[in-house]
């Protein structure tokens, strides 16, 4: 057990997959997990323990924003042995070529700020996804015919931001979409030697305005989660 996790040892496993709502956790877990157990509760985090295709995964809340990610993946990393790391979430799309409910596969995070940015001081750290995890992603997301977009992203420190000239200059260097976890992530998996990967839903459009109900966003994320997954054994 940690401060903020519950878990008994070994009642993680080592691949995790982590969409920042915990409800969202509970219904991934039910949905695509075989015998999914509920292995934390602490502050309302919820995370599940089960089996997919005969693989344990654990499929945990992380928040929302990159220190309370940074939180959950320390100790998920540090105390209880996680290898893989996959963040499931939605996202906003930055350019006009991609489209609601499409996939965006993470290879590089741009950011302002993270809770590591101190230990770097005045270095610009690129934090960056694992190759093998990025490949297989794109591969199985092929396979599935889901339109998917491979590129860099932009980690904000805010949901609400009111910085017109920035976000016009990420969409003009060809950033895809924006979202608020996966930088701190890329760090801490660079930091602990482990992998890391972010599988994007697009859930609104920062261009056309065009958005997501909540129960569209519930029910178009099962191919981020079956693309998470795959990728996660291939």
């Amino acid at each position: 057990m940690t401060v903020h996790i519950g878990a008994k040892p070994g009642e993680i496993a080592e691949t995790i997959l982590l969409p920042g709502d915990p409800l969202r956790a509970e219904w991934a877990a039910r949905r695509f997990l075989d015998s999914p157990v509920c292995v934390n509760q602490v502050r309302g985090m919820l995370g599940y323990t089960g089996l997919w295709r005969g693989h344990r995964v654990t499929i945990h809340g992380s928040g929302m924003g990159m220190p309370s990610l940074s939180i959950y993946a320390n100790e998920l990393i540090r105390d209880y042995g996680a290898k893989t790391l996959i963040r499931i979430g939605s996202a906003g799309a930055m350019q006009s070529d991609i489209a609601v409910r499409d996939i965006v596969l993470a290879m590089s995070c741009s950011s302002l700020s993270t809770p590591s940015r101190g230990i770097f001081r005045d270095l610009n750290f690129a934090p960056c996804a694992d190759f093998g995890l990025l490949a297989a992603a794109q591969a199985a997301a092929q396979r599935r015919g889901v339109p998917t977009h491979v590129g860099g992203i932009y980690s904000s420190d805010v949901f609400y931001d009111e910085r017109a000239d920035l976000t016009e200059q990420l969409q003009r260097h060809g950033v895809l979409a924006v979202e608020m976890e996966a930088a701190e992530l890329y760090i801490l998996a660079a930091r602990y030697r482990v992998r890391a990967l972010a599988v994007l839903t697009i859930s609104d459009h920062l261009i056309t305005h065009e958005e997501l109900s909540s129960a569209d966003r519930q029910s178009s994320f099962s191919d981020m989660v079956e693309i998470a997954l795959e990728a996660a054994f291939a």
